[in-house]
């Protein structure tokens, strides 16, 4: 977001910004010390967070899933909020002025507002499906799919690119008294009020009031509506599993136990999105609330320290989200875990290759002359060596992917024949897909 001129003058919005305002305080060694330690530390933590989240969900099948879709786009505003706002905040304490030019006043502006509001309509869109997986649960067989929230998520990106293009024409770089460049709104607050108020009101006071109504209604029907008799067919199918969840610790109790077990993964999904929308609401409260009041004052209030708390806290919702996916999400543990043995098998797979070329090279010389018979014995050798290697790393490739067949494996034989989970929606159908799940 823009820097905030610290003029009074009642022409000139009072806002502040991502980046911060210059005074005596922020010019202090202790107060850059802190600062550039903050965001440093909450910003890697956030970057190679959501990096995880984005590349489970890629890499593991498992994972693609409708939520988990919705949760890749939120991964990404984060990221982009992260880059966008964190990043720029460490050279302004250091440097104490804005060292990005024209240009990057107006495309750090855009993509800070992008990744915010973004994120917002990214929890707004989970909110919903978890509403209808819950509540409406045979309309989810058709609108709780990996095709439909892929669709949807497209188009809050398109239309939320479209949206932000308005901060090109509101902000540009501005020379203090003290000739210290910052980036800065060049409107008055007679036309930047309304805007505000408008991006205020869509993208945080409505998110929140629709998402507190939908979890209210989420929460009368798994806590206060009697659980299902296996018996009961019927019932049972109905609250086995919406848009076919599969239970985060994998129910061993057979099919008499599933109805209770499907219902105890919804509720853990539902808590651990729940505290992702109150986190966002009370870590986004402190800036949204100073940008209000400061909106209307003649006079802003800009402490420095007051300010910093203000970012670290936006950091923070960008960056604590995959923490609460690993604390609260059996599957997105088990995910992030396995990403990481990946990792060091294919280093290691990697250092083999690469020492097994040398030795082979060393003890193989090539023959300077072979002889028709040497040729085709040479070749021969040549031919066994490159199949052993190429069956070796066969083995080594398939070697990784053996507990994820097991693990799939698993899973079909604890799923019950139950039709709505056997059969896919018509909307998957028409494509030849399979219904995915949509369970964290």
């Amino acid at each position: 977001m823009a820097m905030e001129n610290a003029s009074s003058r009642s022409d000139v919005p009072t806002n502040i910004s991502l980046v911060g305002a210059v005074d005596a305080v922020s010019q202090s060694l202790q107060y850059k010390t802190v600062s550039v330690f903050l965001v440093l530390l909450v910003c890697g933590v956030g970057i190679v967070g959501n990096v995880m989240v984005v590349l489970v969900v890629l890499t593991a099948r498992h994972m693609r899933t409708p939520t988990n879709c919705y949760l890749v786009s939120l991964a990404v505003a984060d990221l982009i909020v992260l880059v966008a706002a964190g990043l720029p905040n460490v050279s302004d304490s250091l440097m104490g002025t804005w060292v990005y030019g024209h240009a990057g006043c107006l495309g750090i502006t855009y993509f800070q507002y992008l990744g915010i509001n973004v994120s917002s309509c990214s929890i707004t869109a989970f909110t919903v499906e978890r509403y209808i997986a819950i509540c409406h649960p045979m309309r989810a067989q058709t609108v709780c799919t990996v095709s439909r929230a892929q669709r949807i998520i497209a188009g809050v990106w398109v239309l939320t690119c479209i949206y932000c293009m308005l901060w090109f024409f509101l902000v540009d770089i501005q020379v203090n008294p003290d000739q210290r460049v910052q980036c800065g709104y060049k409107v008055s607050r007679d036309l930047y009020l309304p805007i505000y108020l408008i991006d205020f009101t869509i993208f945080y006071v409505l998110p929140l009031l629709l998402a507190i109504v939908l979890y209210a209604l989420i929460a009368r029907i798994l806590y206060l509506s009697p659980l299902p008799q296996p018996a009961d067919a019927a019932t049972a199918t109905t609250l086995h599993r919406s848009c076919k969840e599969t239970p985060e610790g994998g129910a061993k109790g057979g099919r008499q136990g599933r109805p209770r077990s499907a219902l105890s993964s919804r509720k853990q999904v539902t808590k651990m999105l729940a505290v992702v929308v109150v986190l966002f609401a009370l870590l986004w409260m402190p800036y949204r609330t100073l940008v209000l009041v400061n909106s209307f004052m003649a006079t802003p209030y800009l402490d420095a320290w007051f300010l910093l708390f203000c970012r670290t806290c936006i950091y923070a919702n960008s960056a604590i989200n995959p923490v609460v996916y690993n604390l609260m999400s059996q599957r997105f543990r088990s995910a992030f875990r396995e990403l990481y043995r990946c990792q060091g098998r294919a280093t290691q797979r990697h250092t083999l290759c690469a020492v097994k070329a040398s030795y082979s090279a060393a003890r193989d010389p090539p023959d300077p002359a072979p002889s028709a018979n040497g040729g085709r014995k040479g070749g021969g050798r040549a031919a066994g060596k490159a199949g052993a290697e190429a069956e070796g790393k066969g083995k080594e490739v398939s070697f990784g992917n053996e507990r994820d067949g097991a693990a799939v494996e698993e899973e079909r034989r604890d799923t019950p024949a139950d039709p709505l989970e056997t059969t896919p929606g018509p909307a998957e159908a028409e494509k030849g897909g399979e219904m995915k799940h949509s369970v964290v």
